[in-house]
């Protein structure tokens, strides 16, 4: 693995890491992070079948393997790629592989879509996970994507026609402000799965993006889990009785994902349960912690699922299932996610 040598990351980012990761782990992460990610991708199986796209792959010369037995569909190009050849490849072109992450495919597949569903994914933009829904659904049932930026919205949309999509209703609204409004005009309208891969500061993009050692601040983490937990609240009223969520973040930050996590499980009380997410067998994932800085959580926080660069060759993620049980008696003021 070849290393490049990236900004200096900063002493607080520092800090915090190694109170999450000790010791050989803390020195492994360094170590990872300045490797660049491997080259994974998605085959479209709304376009052409995992086995066809392997062999046309190889064809051209590419060594391809599939790092997860259950879930042939992703995969890793293994031998070197001239700059930008996975992105301009004519099978790109044609939508038969998403370029993506391996990390950033588990809230999908822990999610678990299926054909005929109803399903949101409330903060769609690029379109990598709508795409995935959309494949695993068959293109049947209906996914709404939402996003509140026009420039990202056409990036989702352009990326949705490339892979053959046909069963996403595209809409532009902040992300409580589209469940408020849809709840007001569908009240009967319920959804089976609801996916929320929310803003969060993105500490587990480092690999990918140098933009990511220089943005970071400690302000971002302490006032995004407001926005996370008013996300998760509005979504959960639009959610059936039996039906799940997922929340993902790409951030190691406890802030926003076993501190909102924590909350959510107070707000919501016997309305709602967590449970663990089914991941692939081959990655390695951890259980949430109970405590960060002086702060107990909610110890059925355990059941959510970190992964660590350094775990799978692969960025940062933070994923939690939930399934509501119940609505919940008075409604929900998504303003308490303040």
């Amino acid at each position: 693995m070849s290393q490049r040598k990236p900004p200096e990351l900063k002493l607080l980012f520092l800090e915090r890491m190694k109170k999450l990761l000790s010791g050989e782990d803390f020195k492994k992460y360094l170590e990872i992070i300045k490797v660049p990610p491997v080259k994974s991708f998605r085959c479209n199986t709304l376009k052409i079948a995992p086995e066809k796209l392997k062999q046309r792959l190889e064809n051209k010369g590419w060594k391809i393997s599939q790092p997860w037995k259950e879930h042939s569909e992703v995969m890793i190009v293994e031998n070197e790629l001239e700059p930008g050849e996975l992105g301009r490849a004519l099978e790109h072109l044609l939508g038969y592989y998403y370029i993506q992450e391996l990390a950033s495919m588990l809230p999908v597949i822990a999610l678990k879509p299926k054909p005929g569903e109803r399903i949101l994914d409330l903060c769609a933009a690029p379109g990598s996970k709508t795409t995935q829904l959309a494949s695993e659904m068959k293109n049947k049932g209906v996914i709404f994507a939402n996003e509140i930026s026009l420039g990202r919205l056409r990036i989702l949309a352009s990326n949705l026609e490339r892979c053959g999509v046909a069963n996403v209703l595209l809409t532009r609204k902040e992300g409580s402000a589209f469940c408020n409004r849809f709840l007001k005009n569908y009240p009967e309208f319920k959804f089976d799965k609801i996916l929320i891969d929310a803003p969060c500061s993105g500490e587990g993009t480092l690999r990918s993006s140098y933009q990511t050692y220089i943005m970071w601040n400690i302000k971002t983490v302490k006032s995004l889990p407001r926005i996370q937990k008013r996300l998760f609240l509005s979504a959960f009223k639009l959610l059936k009785k039996g039906g799940e969520i997922i929340y993902s973040t790409c951030t190691h930050a406890p802030e926003e994902n076993e501190g909102v996590v924590s909350d959510i499980l107070g707000f919501l009380g016997d309305s709602i349960e967590i449970i663990e997410p089914e991941l692939p067998k081959e990655l390695k994932s951890r259980e949430g912690i109970l405590e960060w800085e002086g702060v107990s959580f909610d110890s059925r926080v355990r059941l959510c699922r970190r992964i660590y660069p350094q775990d799978n060759d692969t960025e940062g993620f933070f994923i939690a299932k939930f399934r509501k049980v119940r609505e919940l008696e008075g409604g929900i003021n998504p303003n308490e996610g303040s």
